[in-house]
């Protein structure tokens, strides 16, 4: 794990773009997130950073060819930073390239937005303790964690074909439920639909089948992070989930923001990484010097929530919580060392999810399970409406960004989804 500061973060360093400089943009010249997106003439996905209110499209200044996210995330840690680096030299002020950087630039309010690779597997993980605690206490009050919790990072493997990218629309959910007073389950709509707030990891560098990476290398298998809400049906997870875990409760729709955030975007904002108190200390093949001193990344993290009603009234919507990447009880690097341990093999595009990200408070719950209790009590709006879980119409945004004095304030742009009526 390499972290590394140069003249690319620079706080006092400006664009020749203008819309780059302002201070409320979330893609300075600092950040330069890949992703891909098509004109109307585009026959197919281009892949672009985000500068600004513009798009830098990579193939019309001989920086990518074509629209193979996946190779240019396979490329070695230091072919990546060099092009980092020729990005940011061609948008900074008084740059030699400005005029061919200029003609290459297209607005983000005029292209559609793709997923920003293709994404191979999805592997879920369970990295929040906070979030692991307060569910764990609606089912097992006396004894919330189970055992494994503080030695290994607990996941699944999800499905990747139902992960679209943000703006998605989709229907609740159908599936088995059984009411505890009933005989016999039913099939019906999900009466129990919840948002979750997490992170998604991409994967740059393979490694073939048993490889193992080790905490020293970790990082370097990953490209970047972007904002993600796998979307869960609680009532459908409460029938189903034993004894295998999530299945239909969770592989009908993931929502994900179209920006990678590059590791290298994020060095700034790195912290250290510690457990608490009289908590176990990570089995060494998790456990790194590097790990301890600065595994820990602060993004700052929010759900937004928008009714029918607000949105009819012409509101953005009501913020439900706040909660911090930082307090994750598991790192990026613990992640992909554990997943390859036993020998499994990751590829370019391969996508973790790190589990809902709630904070320690009781209004930092990261789902609507937890700020809800379950249900049991409704959250009241600035507009008087009530919600214990999603309603048809709502569309729930996820919003993130890091910031840190002595640095420029970065952001991940939107993640937003919207839930249609069951078909």
């Amino acid at each position: 794990m390499t972290i590394t500061l140069d003249d690319t973060h620079a706080a006092d360093l400006k664009s020749w773009l203008a819309s780059a400089n302002d201070p409320a943009t979330e893609f300075p010249i600092q950040n330069l997130p890949f992703g891909r997106f098509r004109r109307e003439e585009d026959s197919g996905l281009c892949i672009g950073v985000a500068i600004g209110d513009q798009i830098l499209d990579l193939r019309r200044v001989g920086l990518v060819q074509g629209g193979q996210m996946n190779q240019l995330m396979r490329l070695p840690r230091e072919a990546r930073l060099a092009i980092r680096q020729a990005i940011s030299q061609g948008l900074r002020e008084g740059s030699p390239e400005q005029a061919k950087f200029r003609a290459a630039l297209v607005a983000q309010s005029e292209v559609e937005m793709g997923l920003p690779c293709d994404i191979g597997d999805y592997t879920d993980f369970y990295t929040s303790i906070h979030h692991a605690t307060t569910v764990g206490k609606q089912f097992r009050p006396d004894n919330p964690l189970l055992p494994n919790y503080k030695w290994v990072p607990v996941g699944y493997h999800g499905r990747s074909s139902s992960i679209h990218v943000s703006g998605q629309s989709f229907p609740r959910p159908l599936g088995q439920t059984k009411a505890p007073d009933a005989d016999i389950p039913t099939l019906g709509p999900c009466r129990r639909l919840d948002y979750e707030l997490e992170i998604g990891i991409f994967i740059s560098r393979p490694n073939i089948i048993g490889e193992r990476i080790p905490m020293s290398a970790a990082e370097d298998h990953v490209f970047g992070m972007a904002l993600f809400n796998d979307w869960s049906a609680r009532d459908i997870q409460g029938w189903e989930y034993q004894p295998l875990g999530p299945f239909l409760s969770k592989n009908f729709a993931s929502t994900l923001s179209p920006w990678i955030v590059t590791m290298d975007a994020l060095a700034p904002f790195r912290k250290a990484f510690s457990r608490p108190a009289g908590d176990p200390q990570p089995l060494p093949y998790l456990d790194s010097p590097q790990n301890r001193e600065a595994g820990a990344i602060d993004i700052e993290l929010e759900v937004w929530l928008q009714t029918p009603a607000m949105a009819q009234a012409g509101s953005a919507g009501e913020r439900l919580m706040r909660s911090n990447y930082a307090d994750a009880y598991w790192t990026v690097a613990q992640l992909v060392a554990h997943h390859t341990v036993n020998g499994c093999n990751l590829r370019a595009g391969d996508l973790f999810g790190s589990g809902t990200l709630s904070g320690p408070e009781p209004d930092q719950g990261g789902s609507l399970l937890e700020l809800s209790s379950g249900g049991k009590q409704p959250i009241r709006l600035a507009n008087g409406e009530t919600r214990t879980f999603l309603e048809d119409g709502d569309t729930v945004i996820l919003r993130g960004y890091c910031q840190r004095e002595g640095f420029r304030r970065i952001g991940f742009g939107e993640c937003r989804g919207t839930v249609l009526p069951a078909r």
